[in-house]
């Protein structure tokens, strides 16, 4: 099997949220990044896993700047086969689905795979501009895939329940939580991956359908009221004239 796993990078998830002066960028001054944990734990363990049960090739990409290096050699700590890096730095979902489309099409990948979502941004929009590109399948917030004869058997989440899918390959499947668990890469794995191939590949011209003007932090939380649980009335008056929930 020959499988791509999309992987990007995003704030640690304790990293403070602020902007940069004029609000158009995330300020990443003093932050530290990591592998976005869907792309990480769920979408390359399971492709890892699939090369374990059927053999062949894991492959991982990211569209991003020279500093995007790390999480790639994190990846390949992990147990991918070889990692792309796109040489861009793309503004949109779009653009960095544009950017992998162009490399993978011609590739002859069985499944790409990448996380739900990504923990900064939680547009969960990626996988399916990708597949559209692609013109192939797109299965979205997977959490359990069997695969035997060319054939997944894929469950998704969905409200109130799960879905069950088959689908043949070439697909694009994003992976929600329970699709695979988490590895920590060893020292074996993270000396294997110094000598392992990170190619660097020129970004393509791609035209974006959006642009991001700016910014907002959410407003500030109110202070917090006390109210005594033997006054009733008042927390009923409050509720009623000043949040104006009853």
């Amino acid at each position: 099997m020959k499988l791509l796993v999309c992987v990007s990078k995003t704030p640690d998830t304790t990293a403070k949220v602020d902007f940069t002066s004029d609000s158009s960028s995330y300020n990443e001054d003093g932050k530290q990044f990591i592998m976005n944990p869907y792309d990480e734990w769920y979408a390359l363990v399971r492709a890892l896993e699939l090369k374990e049960a059927n053999g062949g090739e894991v492959v991982i990409i990211n569209a991003g700047p020279a500093s995007n290096d790390a999480i790639l050699r994190k990846g390949l700590a992990i147990g991918a086969d070889k990692a792309i890096r796109i040489d861009c730095d793309p503004q949109t979902a779009f653009e960095a689905a544009g950017q992998v489309a162009t490399y993978a099409k011609d590739e002859g990948f069985d499944i790409v795979f990448c996380g739900k979502e990504t923990i900064d941004y939680n547009g969960s929009v990626f996988g399916g501009m990708l597949a559209e590109i692609l013109d192939v399948p797109f299965i979205s917030y997977a959490s359990k895939m069997e695969f035997a004869d060319g054939k997944a058997t894929i469950n998704r989440d969905v409200e109130g329940g799960v879905e069950v899918v088959e689908a043949k390959t070439p697909f694009v499947i994003s992976a929600a939580k329970g699709l695979a668990e988490q590895r920590i890469p060893n020292m074996r794995g993270i000396m294997m991956a110094k000598r392992k191939p990170l190619d660097i590949k020129t970004g393509s011209e791609i035209e974006n359908k959006v642009k991001v003007l700016k910014f907002e932090l959410p407003p500030a939380k109110g202070s917090v009221k006390m109210i005594d649980p033997e006054n009733m009335d008042e927390l009923v008056r409050l509720l009623h004239e000043e949040s104006k929930v009853i």
